[in-house]
């Protein structure tokens, strides 16, 4: 998938609908804003934390130009408080769909649950809880959350509590939520669902001008964020045209893991690739390529759940194992799919 680096943070250049058609597999969604990436630059655990995601999708308009002013532009701006929407609506005839909103006030979240239900024609939505203020620091009652989230049944967390309190709690409790296989940071879309606060005209938010707009109607909340973001922000994309900006947390451990899971997806699509150049009679469509690069997915998937990891394991060790599942597993699917589309 084709990135675009925005200071150090990796914007993944997809479309709104690639990305609704890709959650049918899972994964976890940032949208990263100004606020957002000013915050990557200060706070190493945040960082550390955005490189665990599935899918990084550009929030911001300014974001989105700042992208082409870097010579690296976004397809699109994809909001989270646009993508929920979305993605209740792609997604409304989908039973396996379910909803678990958390975050916002009580009475809002309530609302905002019936209102989508009511819009969607199901009970997409299965639950809605408000956590109190400064839950996140509160072990007991993140506790208690997960054990609503699990016996909701919801196969999808949208979660609205503020960046970057929604991305933590998502990266440090994602185990314990075992069937819940779509994570959303959706930040103020709760309260825009709801309707108790509105969103800016289609105009400004087109224009880049969605900001002024909150900035008018929250300006006590949120004056200094915009004051004290925005221009570091541009000096930043400045230094960066320039070849001047470096990531302060370059040299800040990854985690193996992480690593070895985004090594071994490289090396699977290098290996679709191949399969698909070295066959010159093998006729690829758009459609037999989304087929091809979703089963992929299924596999790598698969690798990374079930490949053997301990305490003592090194990164060579697993690069070892999942390169044998590679060689037995992948090749051959792969191969048996192209030939069945060809």
């Amino acid at each position: 998938m084709k990135q675009s680096k925005v200071l150090n943070v990796a914007i993944n250049n997809i479309t709104m609908m690639e990305l609704l058609q890709k959650l049918e597999y899972g994964g976890v969604v940032f949208t990263p804003n100004v606020n957002h990436i000013m915050q990557l630059q200060k706070k190493q655990q945040f960082y550390s934390v955005y490189q665990k995601a599935d899918y990084i999708v550009c929030d911001s308009k300014i974001v989105l130009y700042a992208s082409h002013f870097l010579n690296n532009p976004v397809k699109e701006k994809i909001a989270g408080s646009d993508l929920f929407p979305a993605f209740c609506n792609y997604y409304r005839h989908n039973e396996n769909i379910k909803i678990f909103l958390l975050g916002s006030q009580s009475e809002v979240v309530k609302t905002a649950q019936r209102k989508i239900n009511a819009r969607i024609g199901r009970n997409i939505v299965v639950a809605a809880h408000s956590p109190s203020f400064g839950f996140e620091k509160n072990e007991q009652e993140c506790e208690e959350i997960i054990n609503l989230i699990n016996a909701s049944e919801a196969t999808v967390l949208a979660i609205g509590v503020g960046a970057p309190k929604q991305e933590i709690w998502i990266a440090k409790y994602k185990q314990q939520l075992k069937k819940i296989k779509i994570f959303l940071a959706i930040g103020a879309t709760i309260d825009f669902e709801a309707g108790y606060v509105k969103r800016s005209p289609r105009w400004m938010s087109e224009v880049g001008l969605e900001w002024l707009y909150r900035l008018i109607s929250e300006p006590k909340r949120l004056w200094k964020r915009y004051v004290f973001d925005a221009i570091p922000f541009l000096l930043l994309i400045l230094q960066q045209r320039l070849n001047l900006y470096s990531n302060p947390w370059s040299d800040a451990p990854q985690g193996d893991i992480d690593n070895w899971k985004k090594k071994t997806l490289s090396k699977i699509f290098q290996i679709r690739d191949q399969i698909t150049s070295s066959n010159e009679d093998l006729q690829m469509t758009p459609e037999k390529e989304a087929a091809l690069q979703e089963h992929i997915q299924a596999i790598a998937k698969i690798l990374y759940e079930d490949a053997p990891v301990e305490e003592t394991t090194t990164l060579a060790e697993i690069e070892q194992t999942v390169q044998k599942q590679i060689q037995k597993y992948v090749i051959p699917e792969v191969e048996v799919l192209l030939a069945k589309s060809s």
